[in-house]
C-alpha cells in the first residue's frame, strides 16, 4: 500500500494457522495497514511485522511444525522482525513456560516466563480493565479467554498492562516485540494494533 509521497507502507503478516485471523486483519486495516495472512515461509519473507494471534499453543507449536514455519518465524524474530502474540501468541513470544506440555517449543524472543491458561479454561473466560503504561488513554477493556498470564520478566521488558482485578501482568514489551494475555482483535480499541503498526514503521 503506497502513500502519496511515501514509500510503500509495511506489509503486516498475521499468522494464519489458526485463531482470530479475520479479526486482526479487520484491525489492521482499521489503523490504515496493510495486513496479510501467513501461512507459509515465502509469505513470511514479504512481511515488515508479524501477529501470532490466539489460539491453542499446542496447536500452533504443531502446526507451525507441520508448515515449516517454525524455525523460520523464530529466526526473523531473534533477528528483528516485529512480532505481536495476542493470547496464545504471547506463549509463543515467551522465552520460558509453567504447565507446557512435554517437548512444548516456541519462537522465543521476549525475556518472560508464561503459564498456560492461567485464569482457567474456556468457561472462565472473562472482561476485565487494564491500566495500561505509556498509552494515552483510559483503562482498555480486554477480552480474556483461556488466557495466559506474565509470571516474570527479565530486565529488558516493559509492562505495558496489568490486570485491574488481580494485577497480574498481561501485557509486555520488549523492543520491537509486543505481547498480551488479552484478545484486543475482539474490541472495538485499537491502540495497541496501532502501537504496533508504528513499531513496524519506525523497523522498516
Amino acid at each position: 500500500m503506497t502513500r502519496p509521497g511515501d514509500r510503500a507502507a509495511p506489509v503486516v503478516g498475521v499468522l494464519a494457522l489458526q485463531g482470530d485471523v479475520a479479526e486482526h486483519l479487520r484491525a489492521l486495516a482499521a489503523v490504515g495497514a496493510d495486513g496479510v495472512a501467513v501461512r507459509r515461509p515465502e509469505e513470511l519473507d514479504e512481511v515488515g511485522g508479524l501477529i501470532i494471534p490466539g489460539g491453542e499453543s499446542t496447536t500452533m507449536w504443531k502446526l507451525a511444525v507441520a508448515f515449516d514455519l517454525m524455525e523460520p518465524v523464530s529466526k526473523r524474530v531473534m533477528a528483528g522482525l516485529p512480532a505481536f502474540g495476542c493470547c496464545a501468541g504471547m506463549i509463543m513470544l515467551a522465552d520460558r513456560l509453567v504447565d507446557g506440555i512435554d517437548g512444548q517449543q516456541t519462537f522465543g524472543g521476549i525475556d518472560m516466563t508464561v503459564r498456560r491458561n492461567a485464569f482457567g479454561r474456556q468457561v472462565d473466560s472473562f472482561e476485565s480493565d487494564i491500566e495500561l503504561r505509556g498509552i494515552p488513554g483510559p483503562r482498555l477493556r480486554a477480552v480474556f479467554i483461556r488466557a495466559p498470564w506474565v509470571e516474570q520478566t527479565g530486565p529488558d521488558v516493559e509492562v505495558l498492562g496489568t490486570d485491574a482485578g488481580t494485577g497480574r501482568l498481561v501485557a509486555v514489551r520488549q523492543g520491537a516485540l509486543l505481547a498480551t494475555a488479552f484478545h484486543p482483535e475482539l474490541t472495538p480499541d485499537l491502540r495497541l494494533h496501532q502501537l504496533f503498526f508504528d513499531i513496524v514503521r519506525e523497523q522498516s
